[in-house]
């Protein structure tokens, strides 16, 4: 427990108790060792190693294979989990970036990073096509292609690291890195400082450039995407890597709750950009859309979409039907509510401000709409990671685990379970975005004729979403799979 100064009405100063996840016992030494977080890169290396070898060299069915399992059942789940009750862990313990580290050292500090994309666009498209490709290839299907997109996450981590600054393969290109920054917004931990104060009269801005002895080595790294601490305002961007933390020489650096949504609903917290409002948008669409390729109807719209333009190439199909439910129609109905917010509102605004002030409304419902999706996988199949485990011992001639692996272990609750539990999550995300819209009227006291067209249009997600859910789905990468 730690505190930070706040002003009181009679302008004295006194302490306001906060939880500093730092200041813990044990877990807080633990994260503010210096190599804290390498020990968790290793333990997800090793891993990454593992998914590779096997990808390439283990059985083709996807159930029995630990690279399919791990990364399209087990590590979705968990990151879902993670980003809810505690934060970005994945990017703080990012494989990724061990061979990113190494480039930095072997090519300096290397160039700034070009300014006309020092935004989300190139995530937003890199996002875009990585969903595509997962639908279009069935990624989920084949160990071998899932094996080679590790590697190359490598290879693009090292390049992009070796010629220049400010981490941007985390910050600017990293699809799993997008997906998790807008989910970590609603996350109860954030960095932040103690004391203001502090900060301004700081010299070296350690938490930022790092720390270096006499002889120019380094003896602790900074934000490696270039964020610093007393301006942060929201978790976009932020890998919480802590490196800022332990690089501080005040202590005035911590990891401290807050209550969830707490970000969403402030206003101060969300830059007014298409870039990043246009990010949320795709994240919420393609929560819905991801859902969809699962059912039955997509193949019912390809197979209308193929007479009418007189193809059966699926890549094409596919990508048109992807690129109206992912780009054209998030952008359209978007622009489309904001407007109409705009139009009913006493105070005319650019349409810019409208749509990028209330754009936040639509994280809570869309992190619902994933959670019920991958925990849809992860509950029916989160058991099929111990005979996949067995299977890859077993050819290699370790029988720690025994000899006979039973293939009928995959799902973790019953399946008459899964549909009431997915409703149950859509309603709570569904009140969370209502919970941050009434927020956000309140604040910018704007009347309920203003945000009828938000609430209408969470309205129109939750009833697509619902109607998804009760659609028979594919159970992907299980032994149930059919």
């Amino acid at each position: 427990m730690s505190c930070v100064l706040v002003t009181t009405n009679n302008g004295l100063y006194k302490p306001k108790p906060r939880i500093d996840v730092l200041h813990w016992r044990g877990i807080g030494r633990f994260l503010r060792w210096r190599h804290g977080r390498l020990f968790g890169q290793l333990l997800l290396l090793f891993v990454a190693i593992i998914v590779v070898y096997d990808g390439l060299t283990g059985p083709p069915f996807a159930p029995e294979n630990l690279a399919t399992n791990t990364v399209w059942l087990q590590y979705r789940g968990f990151v879902m989990l993670a980003l809810l009750l505690v934060g970005n862990l994945f990017c703080m313990n990012c494989p990724f970036t061990i061979p990113r580290s190494l480039a930095r050292k072997w090519s300096g500090t290397g160039r700034r990073w070009p300014r006309t994309l020092r935004n989300k666009w190139v995530a937003l498209a890199v996002l875009f096509v990585y969903l595509f490709l997962y639908e279009w290839l069935d990624l989920w299907a084949s160990p071998w292609l899932t094996a080679w997109i590790v590697v190359a996450y490598f290879v693009s981590s090292f390049i992009l690291e070796f010629f220049f600054a400010e981490s941007p393969f985390c910050k600017y290109i990293c699809p799993l890195g997008t997906f998790n920054y807008v989910g970590s917004t609603i996350s109860p931990l954030q960095i932040q400082v103690t004391n203001q104060e502090v900060c301004r009269t700081c010299v070296g801005k350690e938490c930022v450039n790092g720390s270096q002895d006499a002889n120019g080595k380094i003896l602790m790294l900074g934000c490696g995407t270039e964020l610093f601490p007393p301006q942060i305002t929201s978790n976009l961007n932020c890998t919480l890597c802590l490196d800022c933390t332990r690089a501080c020489p005040h202590d005035n650096i911590g990891l401290v709750k807050r209550p969830w949504l707490n970000e969403l609903k402030t206003a101060r917290a969300w830059p007014r950009r298409w870039d990043i409002s246009l990010l949320v948008w795709v994240f919420t669409f393609a929560g819905l859309s991801n859902a969809f390729g699962m059912t039955p109807p997509i193949y019912q719209l390809a197979a209308w979409l193929s007479g009418r333009l007189q193809t059966t190439n699926e890549g094409i199909l596919l990508l048109l039907i992807f690129a109206m439910l992912n780009l054209i129609l998030p952008f359209v109905m978007g622009v489309g509510t904001a407007w109409g917010s705009n139009r009913l509102s006493r105070v005319w605004e650019p349409l810019r401000i409208t749509f990028s002030k209330y754009t936040p409304i639509l994280v809570p419902f869309a992190f619902a709409v994933w959670l019920a999706h991958y925990g849809f996988h992860f509950a029916t199949g989160a058991f099929s990671i111990i005979p996949a485990t067995q299977n890859f011992l077993i050819d290699h001639g370790i029988y720690i685990l025994g000899s006979n692996p039973n293939w009928l272990l995959s799902n973790i609750v019953p399946l008459n379970w899964l549909l009431p539990l997915q409703l149950i999550i859509l309603i709570v995300g569904f009140g969370g975005s209502y919970y941050v819209l009434t927020e956000i009227g309140r604040h910018e006291k704007a009347s309920f004729v203003t945000q009828l067209p938000w609430l209408l249009l969470l309205f129109m997600l939750a009833i697509t979403a619902v109607y998804l859910f009760n659609l028979p789905m594919e159970m992907r990468g299980t032994g149930l799979m059919h």
